[in-house]
């Protein structure tokens, strides 16, 4: 049996067996617990929405920066199903089983699903009465009894795996679309972040209508690749990058201090891609870019959709509305990107084609490096936290360290709901992460005494001001964060004394969070 949108309308179904009918008294009842609604962008760097640096025009998510608060030193683990791991479960991505991506490599810690001794915020907040809601990617289970309908969603609506999925049909084979657990029939008129928006919308209204508190997550997929937008929308930046990506992030790095989003002390990285002037097909590369602006304007739009209908039903002053992306930009392709259907238009369903890393260093303004590794160009994201009963100032900026393991605890801690030791009759490990919600009221939080970073043997440790970084093989690189955020200055050899002390941080956590030398495969 197949759904589509407006058959689940009439049946909708309570995770996979309970149907539910609202009535007029139900619609009376609200809870006056706050509701979350939780978006994360795929592959988007840290200067790429317009409260950041970028001139992408994205007024809907730069009204959460004028309506809320915006984090200056906010982090994720490098790379999509880490971070997804990370985000849900409150735990290190190893901890929760998703030590690298989706595959099993043969280790409780790399085994690529979400195991049973973390718990996710779904299934938390469920247990405390809410709606709990997802639509887009999920990625940290691609098999079923590992989705989030098993995981403590009742309402889902995307892919299970990862991305390549906007126009249908989709060049991916193995990428499809359910709705719960029964796979939904795309139709032409089908575009990814559209579509998710349309579900999500749906299930917001359902859970209003039932006067129960919701956590929705939307977990775009855009604007990873394949680079696909609605031709519209890439006629409105055609022509606009035809100055080529070292003016874009001299124009970024200067909007950010102008912004205060970066110190002004903090050089601009160095580029480390083919110079502009040498790029044979600029035109190709204008176009790619404007492909890649068009998919982060749909997403904007889309945003806006949603805050939109939480105006509507009068929902705005009661939700705790946050916005982040799961990595930095993207280098997959090299310099001008990848063609896997060179005979395919770019940008229209029939390519699957990246930016490529040109375009992904200017994404990453002002920082160094990438998707995949961990200096900060990997690992740095915008977050924005809207919450209009709780942000005392909004439209200020907060420098103070947080992570996307600090999520679960943040979102338990707004709906006041106990982290267990047992869920289900399984022993939880202890949260690795720390509420926002003092962050939120304006206040100094305890920092973490530190944060760690590891991805296919890239590894950090951040203790106060000081980040021990090192790509996979390379020697250890250390950084005063306060004084060098964009990395340029390796102190290693200056303050051995701090960078053994970090070392031995790091080994213990390590340890304790099953972090094994790459390459990792039992099976090989």
């Amino acid at each position: 049996m197949t759904f589509t949108r407006r058959s689940f309308l009439k049946i909708a179904t309570y995770g996979t067996a309970t149907v539910f009918i609202p009535t007029l008294m139900s619609r009376c009842v609200k809870s006056q617990k706050p509701n979350i609604l939780l978006i994360m962008a795929d592959d988007m760097g840290f200067s790429d929405i317009g409260c950041y640096g970028s001139e992408i025009p994205t007024p809907n998510i730069d009204r959460l920066a004028k309506e809320g608060l915006r984090f200056k030193q906010f982090y994720n683990t490098a790379r999509c199903c880490p971070t997804r791991a990370s985000l849900l479960t409150g735990l290190y991505q190893h901890q929760a089983g998703v030590g690298h991506m989706n595959g099993n490599r043969g280790y409780p810690s790399y085994q690529g699903y979400l195991n049973k001794n973390c718990v996710t915020i779904a299934e938390l907040m469920r247990s405390g009465g809410y709606r709990t809601m997802i639509t887009g990617k999920w990625h940290v289970g691609d098999v079923k009894g590992q989705w989030p309908t098993d995981r403590g969603f009742d309402r889902f609506f995307g892919v299970p795996a990862g991305g390549g999925v906007y126009f249908y049909p989709f060049l991916k084979p193995n990428r499809k679309v359910y709705l719960n657990e029964t796979e939904f029939i795309p139709d032409e008129k089908f575009y990814s972040t559209d579509a998710f928006t349309d579900y999500a919308l749906e299930f917001l209204e359902e859970a209003y209508n039932d006067g129960l508190p919701f956590f929705m997550y939307v977990a775009h997929i855009a604007p990873h690749f394949p680079i696909q937008a609605w031709p519209d929308d890439i006629k409105k930046y055609r022509g606009k990058y035809s100055q080529g990506w070292e003016k874009l992030r001299k124009q970024r790095h200067q909007y950010q201090i102008d912004l205060g989003i970066v110190d002004s002390n903090w050089p601009l990285s160095p580029s480390d891609v083919t110079p502009w002037e040498d790029i044979e097909d600029k035109d190709e590369m204008d176009l790619r870019m404007a492909i890649y602006a068009a998919q982060i304007d749909c997403l904007d739009r889309n945003i806006g959709r949603l805050l939109d209908k939480l105006d509507e039903l009068g929902l705005t002053d009661n939700t705790l509305v946050m916005f982040l992306s799961d990595n930095g930009g993207t280098h997959e392709g090299g310099v001008t990107g990848f063609d896997h259907d060179p005979k395919g238009i770019l940008g229209t369903v029939d390519s699957y084609s990246s930016y490529g890393q040109g375009w992904a260093n200017a994404s990453n303004t002002p920082f160094r490096l990438y998707k995949h590794w961990v200096h900060e160009g990997g690992i740095s994201t915008p977050f924005i936290a809207r919450w209009p009963h709780v942000i005392p100032r909004p439209g200020k900026m907060t420098g103070q360290v947080a992570h996307c393991i600090d999520l679960l605890a943040t979102c338990i801690d707004a709906a006041g709901i106990e982290y267990p030791s047992v869920f289900n009759g399984k022993s939880i490990l202890p949260t690795a992460g720390k509420s926002l919600v003092p962050v939120f009221r304006g206040e100094q939080r305890e920092p973490h005494p530190a944060l760690f970073w590891e991805h296919m043997g890239n590894r950090a440790v951040r203790s106060g001001k000081w980040k021990l970084v090192s790509r996979h093989k390379n020697k250890w690189e250390l950084y005063d964060l306060e004084a060098d955020r964009t990395e340029l200055y390796d102190l290693a050899g200056r303050y051995p004394d701090k960078v053994m002390e970090l070392k031995k941080l790091y080994d213990r956590w390590a340890e304790r969070c099953g972090v094994l030398p790459w390459p990792v495969d039992k099976n090989q």
